[in-house]
């Protein structure tokens, strides 16, 4: 059986290694024209994705790139006094299993596992068929029996068969921008973070690589005005967001006309009533961005490529069944990460001097205590924590061609 995947980001290795182990012939066609490795901006890893990870036996490769951050320095307008934050207690309260690492990293790492699918670089999708005819932009028209959307927020897959982003996209009120510069600060496992209201801007670096990267959230009443691909406007947008806020700030946007990566988006959800039609099915941001940097859309792209590649197995590659197996198997999870996102995006923008203080206080009082008790405080107060240790996925492992069929975390220990 032959299967398309669109995208070699994250979901797209993902799913291209689980189908390949389960012995279906995969094809990969990413527009890049090679792989990304800019670094990209540090996503986290959480428990379900760290133990699938394990699975795949990259868990070792990913923790060489793991950022290192340990430590934040939180700077709020209008206080001198900064709030020094251990942030080995905070993502040890957050996840049971949690890795930092940049983007490109993992997907470079994911795409590396995967051995015997078929890559075409420099190449996009213009058409496809009910009957599985697949036309690009630069090579001949193949057929293939399913195809997967594994194309991001932006999703090419997604455009063509089920119609315009719009209809789907819910926009939940701030904006996304991460930019590459260099690493002038000397900083070695330390982010710095400037927060106001209506806007949060950071730095952090990684112990691997000699730059470093700048993040910026900001809030917005409406939708801003601009193309996805319309770099020098995404560029003033966010000058003009933080333009003032302080001389350090400043200085990382003085950088963005000599960046050699950036990037800038809406922190948008997606809501589709299904992600399936016909053939053709999408995984990852394609089908349940929960909203980039704030919902854990990567640990959710993991887990989905996973299931879906389960349930294909599992169907012996029928897709009538397959589908509403996985979609039934991700629902639950998908809409617990959107209020999770929802709660994040509250929390990192404050829209108030008081939500700012309750940041920097409970940041402090985190870090101060005594990692017991610092642990269970985030378990009772952060909903993200909750989600994601409670995640839990079927054990898909092969058997006689099969899969077993019983409800298990992903992570198997004595």
């Amino acid at each position: 059986m032959r299967i398309l995947i669109s995208g070699a980001s994250v979901a797209g290795p993902v799913l291209a290694y689980w189908l390949t182990k389960y012995g279906f012939d995969v094809t990969v066609v990413e527009r890049a024209p090679v792989l990304r490795k800019t670094g990209g901006h540090a996503v986290d890893l959480f428990r379900p994705a760290v133990d699938i990870s394990e699975e795949m036996g990259v868990l070792p490769r990913i923790e060489e790139r793991a950022t290192g951050t340990d430590r934040m320095t939180l700077y709020r307008d209008g206080v001198r006094r900064p709030v020094r934050v251990d942030l080995s207690k905070v993502f040890g309260g957050t996840s049971d299993r949690h890795l930092e690492v940049l983007r490109d990293d993992l997907s470079e790492i994911y795409y590396d596992a995967c051995d015997g699918a078929e890559y075409m670089f420099d190449d996009s999708i213009t058409a496809i068929s009910p009957d599985g005819e697949v036309e690009f932009e630069n090579a001949a028209r193949r057929r293939f029996d399913l195809v997967i959307g594994a194309d991001g927020l932006h999703s090419n897959v997604r455009r063509i068969v089920f119609g315009e982003e719009s209809q789907y996209s819910s926009f939940i009120g701030a904006y996304l921008g991460v930019l590459t510069l260099p690493n002038a600060a000397g900083l070695d496992g330390e982010m710095v973070i400037h927060t106001g209201i209506g806007r949060t801007a950071g730095i952090y670096g990684a112990r691997h690589i000699e730059d470093a990267r700048a993040l910026f959230l900001f809030r917005s009443e409406r939708e801003l005005d601009y193309h996805h691909r319309d770099v020098p406007r995404q560029k003033e947008l966010l000058r003009a967001a933080f333009d003032g806020m302080d001389p350090e700030v400043d200085g990382w946007l003085g950088e963005l006309d000599r960046t050699p990566a950036f990037y800038f988006d809406s922190i948008t959800q997606l809501r589709m009533p299904t992600w399936s039609r016909g053939r053709v099915t999408l995984v990852g941001d394609a089908a349940y961005c929960p909203g980039p940097a704030v919902g854990g859309s990567t640990t959710l792209a993991v887990v989905g490529a996973y299931v879906l590649a389960g349930e294909l197995a599992r169907a012996g590659g029928d897709h009538e069944r397959a589908y509403p197996a996985y979609e039934d198997a991700m629902t639950a999870h998908v809409t617990a990460s959107r209020a999770v996102a929802l709660s994040a995006a509250k929390t990192l923008i404050p829209t108030s001097r008081l939500a700012m203080a309750g940041l920097a206080h409970g940041a402090r009082l985190i870090s101060t205590l005594p990692s017991a008790p610092s642990r269970a405080l985030l378990r009772l107060t952060t909903k993200s924590a909750r989600v994601y240790n409670s995640m839990t996925v079927e054990n898909y492992t092969p058997t006689d061609g099969r899969t077993d069929r019983q409800d298990v975390p992903v992570h198997r220990r004595d």
